[in-house]
């Protein structure tokens, strides 16, 4: 969704999210320790480490969901708070826990994200991102009735059918079988040639690989490497 104006190539544009010196601390626990982190429009960069590493802290205060207790936060030049309604608009998080509405089918969930972003031709666009999705014959399902994967194809369905510029995703491989991963790496490239930036937290090196130009890998709330993909895995010793 991000234009790309006519002198884009003769400039160097300022990164879409900017995070400086940004922590976060939980009473006495340091979740997240200092970090500074650029995210520019039509890239991704990967999280990677364990449960606990401070991965979903920093998506959340990425998405304007939690507030740094250190450092700043910046999208688009503007303060990143979920209050904020250009943030709102242009931000689209898919988590890492499966939220539904019980009484509502696969269809009428998109058509509520639809309604509440102005989505013009919306049944058209939501037609497009079930079948994308594979969801096509569950349109009327309600979630109850959805297998773990499906309900996060929903999930990545519902962040697809709305405008964004920065697409935050917690680890949205988990659920899915092998070939809907590949699948989702593709539409994370796809994402990016429309000049969508995508921040990913992982458990999956090869997802990584697959879609990400700088990997961050954290341990403890801490920094231990960064770089591309294939440089942080050699360091992690995690390949050849």
């Amino acid at each position: 969704m991000t234009p790309q104006g006519d002198d884009a190539e003769h400039h160097v544009r300022p990164p879409l999210l900017r995070l400086r010196g940004v922590g976060r601390v939980y009473g006495e626990r340091q979740a997240l320790h200092p970090l500074d982190l650029d995210l520019e429009a039509g890239s991704c960069t990967a999280l990677f480490g364990h449960n606990g590493s401070g991965k979903s802290t920093l998506l959340r205060i990425a998405s304007g969901r939690d507030t740094p207790t250190s450092g700043t936060a910046r999208f688009a030049g503007r303060t990143v708070t979920e209050d904020d309604p250009e943030v709102r608009a242009r931000v689209a998080v898919v988590g890492d826990t499966v939220a539904t509405y019980p009484d509502l089918t696969v269809r009428e969930h998109l058509e509520l994200v639809t309604v509440a972003h102005a989505v013009d031709d919306a049944q058209g666009w939501i037609d497009h991102v079930l079948a994308d999705r594979r969801l096509s014959d569950h349109a009327r399902a309600l979630p109850g009735s959805l297998s773990s994967g499906q309900l996060q194809s929903l999930l990545l369905a519902a962040a697809l059918v709305r405008p964004r510029d920065l697409l935050v995703l917690d680890e949205p491989e988990q659920r899915l079988d092998p070939e809907a991963r590949v699948r989702l790496a593709e539409l994370l490239v796809k994402e990016k040639e429309d000049g969508v930036a995508v921040l990913l937290a992982t458990h999956q090196a090869e997802l990584a690989e697959a879609v990400a130009d700088r990997m961050i890998a954290l341990e403890d709330g801490r920094v231990i490497a960064e770089g591309s993909p294939a440089d942080v895995l050699e360091r992690l010793g995690l390949r050849g």
